[in-house]
């Protein structure tokens, strides 16, 4: 059956990156975090949760597994986004048959299977020597693993938007160094992007311009250069509006504007659906690391770190009963 509207999913555990390291604090209660992604469901929605897993070498997998496991205990595999952070030089051979365990493992949980999450970003996975390598040949392996297994999980990889801390003329280089079985193995392009978060602060009707030259870049200008078709659906992956103060700018980012933010986001990306194909939108995320925290790093989330909810969760609710598949 053809998706009529948006598909929404949201990541739902409470650890956030920073620029020097994670935002933590209370541990993540699955039984909360179920009945939250329960509600949001009403109506029997799709929500489908987001999950992450970072590859550093093949003497860290162990730890990884039981990552998944738990999650898959917990009902929260769904998609799933393995970036690559090992040190220099990347054991290719380990990394590929790694995304072949977790297909072999996980492939009639998961929905999709992303490789990399932000190849292009200068210093998160693109500083990395190997990450073009990485990046092709995994797709291409997970790929032929799922095709292989019978796994009806959708293939595909990261991206940021063009910036000072992107790679450059990374697009370019992805195109000449991908070829066609790359290309034919992509179901997606995933998209993290923030507007209005670590910028000057935006006037709320700027918003929607700046998501939509942010989605209009990508399909028009960066895609073609890299060899995928516009028929290959845009995700966005990541997006976000958090709470508590911009530490570098030192102004309130308020309960009630997060929720202000996220409707104009939502409604501008669902009215882009259609026109450039884009499917899914991701939350991050559902809770706080630690609601105690005002820095904005800690408050990324819909809910408090005790999973009462802020009036943000109301509003992705409504979207997603409006707006979702």
């Amino acid at each position: 059956m053809k998706e009529t509207g948006l598909t929404f999913g949201i990541y739902p555990l409470s650890p956030a990156g920073t620029p020097v390291g994670l935002a933590v604090g209370p541990e993540d209660d699955f039984i909360k975090i179920n009945a939250a992604l329960n509600s949001l469901r009403k109506n029997e929605k799709k929500l489908i949760p987001r999950n992450y897993l970072v590859y550093m070498g093949p003497e860290k997998v162990t730890s990884l597994f039981l990552a998944a496991e738990r999650y898959g205990h917990a009902g929260l595999l769904g998609d799933l986004t393995v970036g690559c952070m090992q040190e220099s030089p990347v054991n290719l051979d380990a990394w590929l048959e790694f995304l072949r365990k977790i297909i072999q493992k996980y492939g009639k949980q998961l929905q999709s299977l992303q490789i990399t999450n932000e190849p292009n970003l200068s210093f998160m996975e693109g500083a990395k020597p190997y990450v073009m390598e990485v990046l092709i040949e995994g797709v291409k392996t997970a790929k032929k693993e799922a095709l292989a297994r019978n796994c009806p999980i959708k293939i595909g990889f990261g991206s940021v938007p063009d910036s000072p801390a992107a790679i450059s003329a990374f697009w370019e280089k992805l195109g000449k160094q991908g070829g066609k079985s790359f290309v034919e193995a992509v179901d997606f392009v995933g998209h993290n992007f923030y507007v209005d978060v670590f910028e000057e602060p935006m006037d709320l009707e700027e918003i929607p311009l700046a998501v939509e030259t942010t989605l209009r870049n990508l399909r028009d200008k960066y895609l073609p250069q890299a060899g995928i078709h516009e028929l290959v659906p845009i995700r966005v992956t990541e997006n976000g509006w958090p709470t508590g103060k911009n530490p570098f700018l030192e102004y309130e980012r308020t309960y009630e504007h997060q929720a202000q933010v996220l409707e104009k986001v939502i409604r501008t990306i669902n009215n882009l659906r259609q026109q450039i194909n884009i499917t899914h939108y991701e939350l991050f995320g559902l809770r706080d690391a630690d609601s105690s925290k005002d820095d904005l790093f800690h408050q990324f989330g819909i809910l408090k770190d005790d999973y009462s909810p802020k009036p943000g969760f109301y509003t992705f609710k409504k979207l997603l009963q409006e707006l979702g598949n």
